[in-house]
């Protein structure tokens, strides 16, 4: 098996280095985890690289559900809506400690996009579409029902409700655990990795040349076929190619906001119409409560998207002409994020009305470019692609590739033992949690977050408590060893933000225990001084920009 750890970084980068590739994925996004599984699975020798740590790009950022689609119903994309729905299923039974039902309330108001009649005509054409399971199909609600499950909902011009279902997710961690699983089927990842130039063989691609964010230095990959998988920087990729199609991309931006719960305590998540005609999404998490999004279109840094007024007053206002009594100011925000959306490019089109559907492109010289689609089609994303690449291998090879394989395969993490529901696997770990010394919400948490893996946790929590010495709670320093050792983590931000998503619902437990962490990792990593106070600034950065949110 190969590792995962960025302690086996440098062992790693020679591994790269040194050999050739039937595959080299660029983009360590949700897109390029799934490609690099889906091959992997398959039996090719794959490598993945990507320039910034894994996740970090639009595939960290989303609302973070996985969709049934519902919303493409809108635009009538009914191929899509079938694709999501029923993909939606599978990524819940191989990741089921990541994708949790949520009920989902969508009010009717006089004046809305919706009325009584359309809005059940959408729900059953939707449920039909896209097989939803008889336990979660919709219940239509009455003025009094809806005010009952949701009081803080403003009662004018209500006319009722519709309850359905959609799947909450961690974005950040899905795109980590089905890269585990890539790697422990066969592919090479690392991050920090960016691709500067292709290499030709008779005008065709055979590899790449990179260079390693952290160290400076320069190496090589060779590869048969090479996926640019980017996201945003599909069209960045795609210049670096001297036999380049045009650019493909219209980039639009989403932003979220998150309050405390206390501020806005709703009893369940809520999708409703907004006074120019959109959707918003409240949901409730981790006692925090998170609002979104806008769709704009965008033009400016694609690393380091910001929040701007504009962006979070529209979000206040929105969400204070349905919850009237909370009065939500700058004030209440706790923390928030924003989001690029990498779609293709559609003339004459509305940044909500371009189509999240994916498209593939292959250049002239060989290089296969996917650009757009959603976090919930992944799977069958990474299908297409590969099947064209063993198009290619069974054409010119006698050796078969198999189809595809990643319906039944289990996420790292979502190995529970069939015996157990999920709901028992949680009560069992969560005692066995308490029983190490932590509280009941800490046990739950981990056993949420990590699935099965929640093992090698404890046994962590075990082998430091017999000579703990460092001054972080042993529930935070044990998260840190193994996102370390197992989850490729390099720096402080990349374990708060995309390892346990403290900088958008926990942003307290970061200004108490980030700094302290930054040392912690230090002794771990031999870090020199002035790469530990890159490090520290960074995560300083980020905290006063979510603080700047308020200003």
């Amino acid at each position: 098996m190969n590792s995962f750890s960025s302690k086996n970084r440098v062992d790693i980068i020679q591994q790269i280095n040194n050999s050739s590739f039937d595959l080299l994925v660029i983009g360590g996004g949700i897109t390029g985890a799934g490609i690099a599984l889906d091959a992997s699975a398959r039996g090719l020798k794959v490598a993945l690289i990507e320039m910034q740590d894994f996740a970090s790009g639009t595939s960290g950022r989303s609302t973070k559900l996985i969709h049934g689609g519902l919303r493409y119903l809108k635009q009538l994309e009914l191929k899509l809506v079938a694709e999501v729905g029923k993909e939606r299923d599978i990524v819940h039974k191989n990741a089921p400690h990541l994708t949790k039902p949520e009920p989902m309330l969508l009010p009717i108001a006089k004046g809305g996009s919706l009325n009584k009649f359309t809005a059940r005509i959408a729900m059953f054409v939707y449920e039909i579409i896209a097989g939803v399971k008889k336990e979660e199909r919709h219940t239509f609600l009455s003025k009094e029902e809806t005010l009952k499950i949701e009081p803080l909902l403003k009662q004018k011009d209500l006319i009722g409700g519709i309850l359905f279902y959609e799947y909450r997710t961690d974005d950040a961690r899905l795109t980590i655990e089905v890269l585990k699983k890539a790697v422990a089927t066969g592919t090479l990842a690392i991050n920090y990795m960016k691709a500067t130039s292709f290499n030709y063989t008779n005008d065709n691609i055979t590899g790449a040349n990179i260079h390693d964010e952290i160290n400076g230095n320069q190496y090589q990959i060779n590869a048969k076929y090479i996926v640019n998988a980017c996201g945003p920087w599909v069209d960045e990729i795609g210049d670096l190619d001297q036999k380049r199609n045009k650019h493909k991309l219209q980039i639009t931006k989403g932003i979220h906001l998150v309050v405390d719960w206390k501020k806005l305590p709703i009893k369940q998540s809520a999708y409703f119409d907004t006074f120019d005609n959109r959707m918003i999404f409240v949901i409730p998490r981790e006692g925090k409560t998170y609002i979104g999004t806008t769709d704009t279109f965008y033009n400016d840094d694609i690393i380091h998207p910001k929040i701007t007024n504009i962006d979070r007053d529209y979000i206040l206002k929105c969400v204070n002409d349905y919850f009237p009594e909370q009065k939500l100011g700058a004030a209440d925000i706790e923390s928030g994020w924003a989001g690029i959306r990498p779609l293709v490019k559609k003339s004459n089109k509305g940044a909500s009305e371009i189509s999240r559907k994916d498209e593939i492109f292959e250049s002239q010289s060989g290089l296969i470019t996917i650009a757009g689609g959603k976090l919930t089609g992944y799977r069958k994303m990474a299908n297409r692609i590969v099947d064209i690449i063993a198009k290619k291998i069974n054409s010119t090879n006698k050796i078969k590739i198999s189809n595809c394989k990643t319906n039944n395969i289990k996420l790292s993490g979502g190995e529970i033992n069939k015996n157990f529901t999920f709901s028992e696997f949680m009560e069992v770990n969560i005692l066995r949690g308490i029983d190490l010394g932590l509280t009941k919400e800490e046990a739950q948490k981990l056993t949420s977050r990590y699935g099965s893996n929640v093992a090698e946790i404890f046994q962590i929590i075990e082998s430091l408590k017999v000579d703990y010495a460092y001054n972080i709670p042993i529930f935070l320093f044990s998260q840190l060893i193994y996102s370390i050792e197992k989850e490729m983590c390099v720096t402080p931000s990349d374990f708060f933000i995309r390892r346990i998503s403290s900088l958008y619902f926990d942003i307290e437990l970061v200004k108490e225990w980030g700094q302290k962490l930054v040392v912690c990792m230090q002794n771990i990593q031999g870090w020199d001084d002035n790469l530990t106070e890159h490090y520290s600034l960074e995560l300083q950065k980020s905290i006063n920009e979510i603080d700047e949110i308020k200003k």
